[in-house]
């Protein structure tokens, strides 16, 4: 009995000191939400502007496009015109490491299923992942990358993922894919997210009678053509961007609940292995005063 009661102290001992991992993790995790989602409001504030300049350059182009009056002769931006699609991309984001419950499991569970449905072979798709568990995932069942982007930092800047988001624009400006989405877990609050699959290319949600609302005049300087040549490229970039801002918010949600729900889940373990523990030496204490009884009758 004393060996046991040895081993439920050893044991109380090591799921006390995991709480306070757990617990100190959690904390971690909820101060990187904090900053994350002051970090997302400040982006949507950029990305509202850059919308309204871009639905205001591109509201004569859009009218011709949706109601399918294109004038020969000029040169629709191709990010506008969606064309016959051959191949798809997508970009997938995903954490780098674990310790985030479900987070990762259920994009990749997901997309999984969206490529088995909407493709009949890998031919059909470019394959983009940022996040390393996203990428060894698809290379471990013998999808091909056409690039990947590991290691961001917890609120990430323009500047560390400018690469992959003007690769994937360039890529569909050369008609590498005909079309690009963007799928990653979308965060609603800090206990829930929300799977998402946003088409990002080409540029198909902008309202032309959007522009009508917007009391701003603009002079161009040099054409409007090529403010947008530029200016396009950008928004688009900003779109993928900001699907990334807010999928590393969802990540840190998800991290502080898995840690918050471990926690739990220790405590709990602490509670039954402390019932244990009393009973265990409650049957020891009598046991001990039932042989000293029974050593003194026996002496009588």
């Amino acid at each position: 009995m004393g060996a046991s009661l040895n081993e439920i102290k050893q044991r109380i001992a090591s799921t006390k000191k995991t709480s306070q991992i757990t617990n100190a993790m959690q904390m971690v995790s909820a101060a990187k939400l904090t900053k994350s989602e002051a970090h997302s409001k400040q982006f949507q504030v950029y990305a509202s502007k850059v919308r309204e300049v871009v639905t205001h350059l591109t509201a004569s182009q859009l009218n011709d496009i949706y109601t399918g009056s294109e004038s020969k002769g000029i040169n629709y931006n191709s990010m506008l015109v969606s064309r016959p699609v051959k191949k798809t991309g997508y970009i997938v984001i995903t954490s780098d490491g674990g310790l985030v419950g479900g987070y990762n499991s259920s994009i990749l569970k997901q997309m999984m299923t969206m490529l088995t449905e909407d493709h009949k072979a890998p031919d059909e798709y470019v394959m983009i992942a940022i996040g390393g568990t996203g990428a060894d995932f698809f290379k471990t069942r013998g999808i091909d990358l056409a690039y990947e982007l590991r290691n961001l930092s917890d609120q990430p800047s323009f500047e560390e993922v400018r690469k992959i988001v003007t690769m994937a624009t360039t890529m569909y400006q050369n008609e590498v894919f005909d079309e690009l989405y963007v799928c990653y877990n979308h965060h609603i609050n800090s206990l829930t997210s929300q799977f998402r699959v946003e088409k990002m290319l080409p540029i198909t949600d902008l309202d032309p009678e959007e522009a009508e609302s917007y009391q701003q005049e603009y002079l161009f300087e040099p054409s409007k053509e090529d403010i947008l040549e530029q200016l396009l490229p950008q928004y688009a970039e900003s779109l993928i961007y900001g699907a990334i801002v807010d999928a590393k918010t969802a990540e840190h949600a998800a991290g502080m609940t898995a840690m918050k729900t471990a926690t739990d889940n220790a405590k709990n373990i602490i509670d039954d292995l402390t019932i244990s523990y009393n009973r265990a030496r409650q049957g020891a204490i009598t046991q001990e005063i039932t042989e000293i009884v029974a050593g003194a009758s026996a002496l009588e």
